[in-house]
């Protein structure tokens, strides 16, 4: 008997219908919904172990979104033909839902919990990566596991014309100048991120107030569902073991002594980390060894972590001062360098206190752009951003295996940063890959990223359209005294003891990209706003540093990048240009070392050359130019005799044009033979006197090149000859179209 199923419908203020519907697919995960807006269909599941692993003392909570391939009626790319690892688009999917409900678990949680979203049914008009977290928080909230919900997710757009829309097609999404994904639960924002083209922050704060409103209307859905489903009691746990005895202890003795590290604002976090370790130590050793053997060290440093958290938080709020050293609103030093890879395209070196990227940029052709294959997408990019964080970066050993998802991320929120500044795909013909080598860290090393892309852009030549600098914003607050402190270009520490990472890219003229997530309930768009204006003034700074090294594009190319030229021709010339087999293209890009892209688009043939010396741009440009030219009357080529006949020789002129050069056409004096004055292969400058409009065939001369004879007193061979040519002439032509015969009358 087919089971019914509980469904919960949702209106959006649009009129637009959410439908949430469970107990009919996946009823043995401990929570499974199915999510449908129009056509779009995701089924979430999420399981989660009864017991924490021994030693765990965090979440291990993993989230995956994927996107079955038959949800789009297509068939997977590659060899195997079969859904594989995540996509980078699947993985950032996963890391905004994943940000989302992670904080709304106890913090003494500690099993293992695994949430699967599956795009099942893909609808063009519907996106679905809006829907991925609702659909994550439905799950949840019917199962029994501690889930603190329900949230939701929305991505709110704004037009050129000012108006602002939730979850719109992707047509909508591509045109709009600002682009933010919203997740809230009913009453706070927990994160926020997207990009802009140079908005202001009173525009993204009006774009999550207002996402925040339809988010209440989704929360409100969720629970009606679980209500309806039942879904009331959560399970019983006891993932911690605590000695309430030692946690009294430790505070008493060692808040102080910790707050006293954090006092001395040591700016080297090395020498702060070892202070803070010594502290440890001396607490654990001042046990005997028989109470050292009992002693769970597990539970000391959970312990000891609360403290040095609570002490370093403490001393910002009561002496205003950072743990470094600095003022709220001050940005660690900064020191910037282009140029410094002497082979690369384009190269820069930003580094901001302990934290340093090394960026190239690489220029290439169409031929480098990156595939995309997706079941709701597929298409190419020409901008291609990746950020590499290796262990020595922060003294640790850490075996290379490719990017994490946190590498992904963070290179995604660069790239978002970047690409609105550079040039329209018609005035730039490159591919451009911009690669961050994070050298040291200690905070904010995606805003470094951003900061050293764009002097790398610069560096390299690429025209944009101005500087781009990030600044990482964090925050401190007292709910119980309300007291607050917002942070500007926050220390790793600093992120980790606070309640806010809100990173933020602009130009001189506005926002490009933010990530936010918050860590407490109860964040005022007060505090917000403050946050926004003070890394406001803070990308201002960071500019004004990164201005002093270079503040607009080189106005030429290094010398070893490639050079770019496009050529438009006419769409019946593609096939000749290419020639047989591809052979033309291919010779031509042998010859001259030059790489030949061409394609169709609008009804014109499109050639875009790619050189990296002017000699082979010129050498190739003038090879296509002889090609698809159009012969014109009067006009004088050098060619190459290709065949040899009895009335004349054809002449390959322009390439892959012959023309016949009649045996009368050669000299003003009658010759006998072709053959008595050239010979096939070589090369002759003839002069094109005739295309005829009927059959497209093309007369050549070489007699019109060469001065006429004087005529002798009482020589009347001239006018012989005047005669003659002009007899011969219809001859010509029947010769041309005939074999010749008439040429030889």
């Amino acid at each position: 008997m087919q089971p019914q199923g509980i469904t919960q419908e949702i209106t959006l203020p649009d009129g637009r219908v959410i439908t949430i519907e469970t107990g009919k697919l996946a009823k043995q995960a401990d929570g499974s919904v199915v999510v449908r807006m129009g056509n779009t269909m995701l089924l979430a599941t999420v399981v989660g172990a009864q017991d924490a692993r021994e030693g765990v003392d965090f979440l291990p909570l993993s989230v995956d979104y994927q996107e079955k391939f038959a949800s789009a009626g297509k068939i997977p790319g590659g060899f195997l033909k079969r859904e594989g690892r995540l996509s980078d688009y699947e993985i950032l999917v996963s890391r905004l839902v994943d940000r989302a409900i992670r904080p709304l678990f106890p913090d003494d949680y500690h099993a293992d919990i695994q949430v699967n979203i599956q795009l099942i049914s893909s609808d063009a008009e519907v996106v679905p990566d809006a829907l991925a977290a609702l659909a994550a928080s439905a799950a949840l909230s019917i199962s029994d596991l501690p889930f603190q919900g329900p949230i939701a997710e929305v991505r709110v757009i704004k037009d050129a014309e000012g108006q602002y829309h939730i979850n719109p097609t992707q047509a909508a999404i591509d045109e709009a100048v600002l682009d933010l994904m919203v997740a809230a639960d009913q009453d706070n924002i927990l994160m926020v991120e997207g990009e802009m083209k140079e908005v202001s922050e009173a525009e993204m704060l009006e774009a999550m107030k207002l996402g925040h409103d339809a988010i209440k209307i989704l929360c409100e859905g969720q629970k009606a569902l679980a209500e309806a489903a039942g879904a009331t009691e959560k399970r019983t746990y006891d993932h911690e073991t605590n000695d309430d005895e030692l946690k009294e202890r430790m505070h008493t003795e060692l808040y102080d002594k910790c707050y006293e590290v954090a006092g001395k604002q040591i700016a080297n976090k090395n020498e702060r980390k070892e202070q803070f370790k010594a502290i440890k130590e001396t607490f654990v050793e001042s046990f005997s060894e028989e109470e050292r053997e009992e002693l769970d060290e597990s539970l000391v440093g959970r312990y000891f972590g609360k403290i040095q958290k609570k002490a370093c938080r403490d001393v910002v709020l009561k002496t205003r001062k950072r743990i470094d050293g600095r003022e709220l609103d001050e940005v660690r030093p900064i020191w910037t360098e282009v140029d410094y890879l002497p082979t690369a395209h384009g190269s820069a070196v930003f580094t901001r206190g302990e934290t340093q990227s090394l960026t190239t940029v690489t220029l290439g052709t169409k031929l480098d752009e990156q595939l995309i294959d997706r079941a709701t997408m597929s298409g190419t990019s020409k901008f291609i951003l990746h950020y590499n964080f290796p262990g020595f970066s922060t003294g640790e050993v850490k075996p290379n295996r490719g990017p994490g998802r946190r590498e992904v991320g963070h290179g995604n929120l660069a790239l978002r940063a970047l690409k609105q500044v550079l040039p329209s795909e018609d005035e730039n013909p490159y591919t451009i890959r911009v690669v961050s080598d994070i050298l040291e860290s200690n905070g904010s090393s995606s805003m470094a990223t951003v900061c050293a892309g764009s002097l790398a852009l610069m560096d390299a030549g690429i025209k944009t359209s101005g500087a781009v600098s990030g600044i990482a914003m964090g925050l401190i607050s007292d709910p119980e005294t309300g007291d607050f402190a917002v942070l500007s270009d926050i220390l790793g520490d600093e992120d980790a003891l606070g309640d806010m990472d809100f990173k933020v890219t602009g130009t001189a003229n506005g926002l490009t990209a933010c990530q936010m997530d918050i860590k407490v309930d109860g964040m005022p768009y007060e505090v917000l706003e403050q946050a926004l204006e003070q890394a406001k003034r803070g990308r201002e700074h960071i500019m004004g540093e990164m201005n002093k090294t270079i503040d607009q594009p080189r106005e030429d190319y290094k010398p070893n990048a490639p050079r770019s030229v496009k050529v438009k021709i006419d769409k019946d010339m593609i096939g000749a240009l290419i020639g047989p087999g591809g052979k033309v293209v291919q010779e031509i890009q042998k010859e001259t070392g030059s790489t030949i892209v061409i394609e169709e688009q609008d009804n014109i043939g499109l050639v875009s050359v790619f050189a990296v010396s002017a000699e082979d741009m010129n050498g190739a440009l003038a090879r296509i130019k002889a090609i698809v030219a159009l012969p014109e009357e009067g006009e004088t080529y050098e060619g190459k005799v290709k065949t040899i006949t009895n009335f004349g020789a054809f002449v390959e002129f322009m390439a892959g044009r012959d023309g016949l050069l009649h045996i009368s056409e050669w000299d003003w004096m009658r010759i006998n033979s072709m053959d008595d004055v050239i010979k096939v292969g070589e090369t002759v400058k003839v002069k094109l006197i005739e295309i005829d409009k009927a059959t497209g065939k093309y007369r050549l001369s070489r007699k019109a090149l060469l001065p006429r004879p004087p005529r002798e007193e009482g020589d009347d061979r001239g006018e012989r000859e005047d005669r003659g040519e002009r007899g011969d002439r219809g001859g010509r032509r029947d010769g041309g179209n005939r074999g010749g015969r008439g040429g030889r009358r």
